[in-house]
């Protein structure tokens, strides 16, 4: 078994040569590796998870108002037992940004959930209850607060 055929060397051989490859395409001006735009939009792409209680009527319109924005994955839970869709553990890892509508629901994910909310990023919108889903005032509420969180500087 010479050096080449040991597992480590060669991985540090194509190390070297990748490296080799990505200071030549910078010297000629291409990118490298080339990306499609698929992949860039991915690389890019934010998680947010927008929390009501019943999972009924806010956070759902939130969904609803962000779901076609080509940089953002969307998704809406509730914290009540009763919710529509009950927001679990793995919805909070999938989150890179938090987004709930009154201060008892970051309490609620703060007691139920510690050890995820732990280093999460979490913002309370301070929208009450008064509204309907997709009611017009509502939506133009969610953009106003949500769109500085998500992207300063670029109208939805």
């Amino acid at each position: 078994m010479n050096h080449d055929d040991y597992p480590r060397a060669k991985k540090w051989r194509d190390l070297e040569l990748r490296s080799e490859k990505v200071h030549r395409a910078k010297q000629l001006g291409i990118d490298y590796p080339r990306k499609t735009p698929r992949q860039l939009v991915r690389e890019v792409e934010l998680n947010v998870l927008f929390i009501c209680s019943k999972n009924q009527w806010r956070s759902p319109t939130a969904e609803k108002v962000f779901q076609n924005e080509p940089m953002l994955a969307v998704r809406s839970r509730g914290v009540s037992r009763r919710a529509r869709r009950t927001v679990s553990a793995s919805d909070i890892r999938w989150a890179d940004l938090i987004l709930v509508m009154e201060p008892k629901h970051k309490q609620r994910l703060l007691a139920d959930y510690p050890g995820e909310m732990k280093f999460q990023e979490l913002h309370v919108l301070d929208i009450p209850d008064d509204y309907q889903f997709m009611d017009p005032e509502l939506v133009e509420l969610l953009k106003a607060t949500v769109q500085p969180l998500i992207q300063p500087g670029r109208e939805i």
